[in-house]
């Protein structure tokens, strides 16, 4: 069986019929999408006590901004990733950035705290799009282990997210007010709205789109959430959301209150952690070509765990100073590499009939228990790094279970070359 004949009436949109350049084309507006909601989450964090004065607003309230924006984000991969299932991929990719940069651009010009959260959560649905739908075209043109590595490519990309994002805000802040950052996401929502229309083509035909309205959106996505096959990576992507999170909760009290780190000696750590996991989404991708996705995500899930079982040892033994605890991190962190790629790769393959509201379970498990893990960090205190170790540990515990469940679990048929495997 061909790449071909696997979707009647995609012969001309599969990827290996598309010229390299216009791959990278795609794949760099993909990845864009991708690190827009990261921008948009981190960008103003350092301007949020400008924000607070500016708008007459508590430190809680600029906090429940983000939240909100988060909020959105979930909301915003269940509604649009079921919905470009039914009318296509570029409308809703089209219609998401041109939202996001309308509502960047009311949120520089926010008269109120109030009237900045509801901004931000319309921003959190609008820029979903790019997450949960970018997914979406990604299995619609790629297979094999074609697929294992652009994942892998995207997801190394959106590691760096998180630590870019305030140092562009930080360096925006030095020359502006808080408000230019969202006229900067403005401009950003209209050249990836460029990018959309001139790189990524309707990789979704009409002869595949979910029928029946918003109901069988609805149940379609019903049917793939019961699927154990889909359920399993779904859950596991959720458990491996919430070790993310639990560190980017956790690091800052650890490297910040306890190890007494400076600014730039914190940066350098956050730094170096993205690296690691950088480094393993690319090597995932080379190791990609000749293992299934299902082993490499046991072998990221168990890493990630002994990293955090090491830390976890230290600090109840009284150990546990800068060296070994960034060693720890930096392996934990380094597994998410592997985890990501290997966990959207399974989830979306084994979901191929349905991949927006496939993408949009992933998604959403991965935000929604990400954003129940956060609070935990301080909830067991935080005197030294163990609640933070017990966390991270017990979510990864949780994605290794998952993963030799998935590796147990029938793999889905994947078209590589001239013949299905």
């Amino acid at each position: 069986m061909s790449t071909r004949d696997a979707w009647p009436g995609q012969e001309h949109r599969s990827a290996e019929d598309r010229s390299p350049a216009s791959n990278w084309l795609l794949l760099t507006v993909l990845a864009g999408l991708g690190a827009a909601s990261p921008l948009a989450t981190d960008m103003y964090v350092p301007g949020l006590p400008d924000m607070a004065r500016s708008l007459g607003a508590s430190s809680a309230g600029t906090q429940l901004t983000l939240t909100a924006f988060l909020l959105g984000v979930i909301v915003g991969q269940l509604v649009l990733g079921p919905m470009s299932d039914m009318v296509g991929r570029r409308p809703v990719l089209l219609l998401g950035t041109f939202t996001f940069a309308v509502f960047s651009l009311g949120c520089a010009f926010a008269p109120t705290i109030e009237a900045m959260t509801v901004l931000r959560f319309g921003q959190g649905v609008a820029g979903a799009a790019g997450i949960v739908v970018g997914r979406a075209v990604v299995v619609d043109l790629f297979h094999g282990p074609e697929l294992s590595r652009v994942y892998a490519a995207l997801s190394g990309i959106g590691a760096l997210g998180p630590v870019l994002a305030p140092v562009l805000g930080g360096g925006l802040l030095a020359v502006a007010p808080w408000r230019f950052v969202f006229v900067v996401l403005a401009l950003a929502g209209v050249a990836l709205m460029l990018g959309i229309a001139r790189g990524v083509p309707e990789s979704l035909p009409r002869g595949r789109r979910t029928e029946g309205g918003a109901g069988g959106a609805l149940r379609a996505t019903g049917a793939v959430a019961v699927r154990p096959g889909v359920l399993v990576p779904v859950l596991t992507m959720g458990c491996t959301g919430a070790a993310t999170f639990a560190y980017i909760a956790g690091a800052t009290f650890v490297l910040h209150d306890l190890l007494h780190l400076s600014p730039a000696m914190s940066s350098l750590v956050y730094g170096v952690n993205a690296l690691g996991s950088l480094g393993a989404s690319l090597l995932y991708g080379r190791l990609a070509r000749r293992h299934r996705p299902e082993t490499l995500m046991a072998v990221g899930a168990a890493a990630g765990l002994a990293g955090q079982l090491v830390l976890l040892t230290l600090t109840s033994g009284g150990g546990g100073g800068l060296w070994a605890t960034w060693l720890c991190l930096l392996v934990s962190v380094s597994s998410f590499g592997f985890l990501f790629p290997s966990l959207t790769t399974v989830g979306q393959s084994r979901g191929r009939d349905a991949p927006g509201a496939t993408s949009a379970l992933l998604g959403a498990a991965q935000f929604t228990f990400g954003a129940a893990a956060s609070p935990l960090i301080g909830l067991f205190g935080t005197r030294s790094a163990a609640p933070m170790a017990l966390v991270m540990g017990a979510f990864l515990a949780l994605a290794t279970v998952g993963a030799v469940v998935c590796l147990r679990q029938e793999s889905p048929v994947f078209v590589t070359g001239g013949r299905s495997t």
